[in-house]
Parts: structure tokens; sequence; C-alpha cells
């Protein structure tokens, strides 16, 4: 999984935080994660794309979440970045070599495809089952002490004029 996926979520749960209906500029959200903005922009416009994020153009425009933060949850934001392939694809190596087995002995999906398809079908799960909303209030708990929400309340405030 690359890391912007890593940036998409967080980039979601700063989106989360801005008055509903309130955009906030790519160039203030790349600012806020010391990103270049050209980097941050891909990731828009995948979350555009997947209708996780919205934009809004003009001098009150920006991006912000095209649903509800608890409507949105992280396989969404996975899927959007990173798109729906499975991260495990069979190529069959069983059949080649000097030791290959015939197709007939292959009619089925060999013991490591069936495990990482098991385990990637939990991980997905698991994802579905966590959502923006979950993340936005376990970062606000666990990491904004009061000093960082009133910097980070100013920074929303500055960025959404």
């Amino acid at each position: 999984m690359s890391d912007g996926v890593e940036w998409a979520i967080h980039l979601c749960g700063v989106l989360a935080a801005a008055p509903e209906g309130r955009g906030l500029p790519g160039a203030k959200l790349a600012e806020f994660h010391d990103l270049p903005p050209a980097y941050l922009a891909k990731h828009l416009q995948a979350l555009s794309r997947a209708g996780i994020v919205t934009a809004d153009r003009g001098v009150k425009g920006g991006y912000r979440l095209g649903r509800a933060p608890s409507k949105i949850s992280l396989l969404d934001i996975v899927l959007a970045i990173e798109g729906s392939q499975p991260a495990f694809r069979c190529t069959e190596i069983r059949q080649r070599g000097p030791c290959a087995a015939p197709p007939s002995a292959c009619r089925k999906a060999c013991a490591i495809a069936r495990a990482f398809r098991q385990a990637e079908a939990a991980w997905r799960q698991s994802l579905a089952d966590v959502t923006v909303a979950d993340m936005y209030a376990a970062a606000a708990e666990e990491s904004f002490d009061d000093k960082r929400r009133r910097e980070f309340g100013a920074w929303l405030t500055a960025a959404l004029r």
C-alpha cells in the first residue's frame, strides 16, 4: 500500500473538522501536511472521482468531504487511492519449472492464493468497519492536547478565509 493512502486518510480527517459545507483550498491542505501541492492534488483527484471529496470553485471554494465522515470508511479511501485489485495476484508458479503441476491439478486456487484471499477479505472488512469519523475522534483524543487544539483551530479558521 502506498503512502498516498495514509495522506488521504489524514486529509479526510482535516476535512472532517471543517464546518459543514465549507471547503479548504488544496494549497492550504498541502501546507498543513507539508506536502508538494501537485502530490496532494493527485490524491484529491482520486478522492474526488470516488465521491469522497468534492471541489467547489471560487473565492470560498475548496475541497470538502462528499458525504458525512461517518459514511466514509477507510476501505473507501484505500479503494479510491489504490484501486480494487487484490494485493496478491496468483501467477500459477506451481505450473512452471521441472516439477510443474499439470493444469488438471490446478483447477482450484492453491493454498497460498486461498490464504491470501481470506486474509485480504478480513483486512478489507476491518477497514470497512472504521470510518473517517472514528479516525477523527481517535486522533483528537490521542494526539491533541489543549495547545494543539488551539493551534489547529486557529489554522483552520485562517484556512477557511
